[in-house]
């Protein structure tokens, strides 16, 4: 095919993202369709991006003939479904994480993928298609480090943006679901590896409305990979300084570190507070290139028929694990996978 022709169903800040990536900064690819619940911000969004067809509900996004394939970027309770439903249509899906709320379904979502071996699925763990991630992914994988030790990672909201944490709380699956699937995805793939045990800490430091979800504002936890590795991840709610993801890889001949310092650019501000790096304000800024990067391999996938890394495989092992880090931090107890 020329071009493959996406539906992109959800409009909230991700869902836009992404669809002004397709419209404007994917190669073979057009925004034919857009879908969401809010008529007025789909009508002014397929305005602007100069898209054919637009639809308030997901049913009709999915019977358009006109559409290859699907985009979902909805709230996160509808991905397996219509993960599911898209593809028994006959479209290839690119799915947002998480891949289900529950580990049964993403269960389920795994036997929808694999119904239709003929079609295109991946899940969108962007920190893989991050330039500086698959550039220190490759130099572990070519043994420029020896054999990795230790992985650690953090993951750090801005303290500013609280109050939309906290409303989201009695959805969002705990701190390790929402916040760590992507250090755990992480961890997974530079070690090769999957975990042994864990132990989990944490709790709310800030702000006492998490406790009423067994939740906390900070939390972190200590697991050992099945290849020995120590693998350390902290997720915070409350970070001062804007929004803070770094990885550090120690191995027996050398280390890596990407973001240790959560900079927005190269540029260095001098002015009556002294010198200083500003950081990036939210997760859209610091990962512009991974989301442009990801979709563009997910197109590349459909050209060249072949099936991407990420599969719906990997989203259900970050979901399993995530849940016992969770039941590790609401017991106290080291856990056994």
């Amino acid at each position: 095919m020329d071009k493959v022709r996406i539906g992109s169903v959800g409009l909230g800040r991700l869902g836009l993202q992404h669809a002004e990536n397709i419209a404007g900064r994917i190669q073979n690819a057009e925004l034919i369709a857009i879908c969401d619940v809010d008529k007025p911000k789909v009508e002014e969004t397929a305005r602007r991006l100069g898209v054919k067809h637009q639809f308030t509900s997901f049913d009709d996004l999915v019977a358009c003939k006109d559409v290859d394939a699907i985009a979902v970027v909805s709230p996160s309770a509808l991905h397996t479904g219509q993960i599911a439903a898209a593809m028994k249509a006959g479209k290839h899906v690119f799915s947002e994480k998480p891949l289900g709320v529950t580990v049964a379904e993403c269960k389920e979502a795994e036997k929808a993928v694999e119904a239709h071996p003929d079609l295109v699925f991946m899940l969108g763990f962007m920190r893989r298609f991050d330039e500086s991630y698959k550039y220190a992914h490759d130099k572990v994988v070519a043994g420029e480090i020896g054999k990795p030790v230790l992985f650690r990672s953090y993951s750090q909201d801005p303290e500013k943006f609280i109050q939309g944490s906290i409303a989201f709380a009695p959805h969002s699956g705990g701190e390790f679901l929402d916040m760590s699937v992507h250090d755990i995805d992480l961890a997974r793939w530079f070690t090769g590896s999957e975990p042994e045990t864990v132990y989990a800490i944490g709790g709310c430091y800030a702000h006492p409305e998490f406790a009423a979800y067994k939740d906390g504002d900070n939390v972190s936890c200590l697991m050992k990979f099945k290849n020995d590795c120590m693998i350390f991840l902290f997720a915070g709610r409350t970070a001062p300084h804007g929004y803070n993801v770094e990885t550090e890889i120690i191995g027996t001949k050398g280390i890596l570190r990407i973001a240790s310092i959560p900079q927005k650019n190269l540029v260095e501000v001098l002015d009556s507070h002294g010198v200083r790096r500003e950081c990036s304000e939210n997760f859209l800024e610091r990962f512009a290139t991974a989301y442009v990067n990801e979709v563009q391999e997910f197109v590349n996938c459909i050209v060249e028929k072949r099936k991407p890394s990420v599969t719906v495989y990997d989203g259900t092992k970050v979901s399993e694990i995530a849940y016992t880090c969770k039941a590790a931090f609401e017991s106290g107890e080291l856990l056994k996978f």
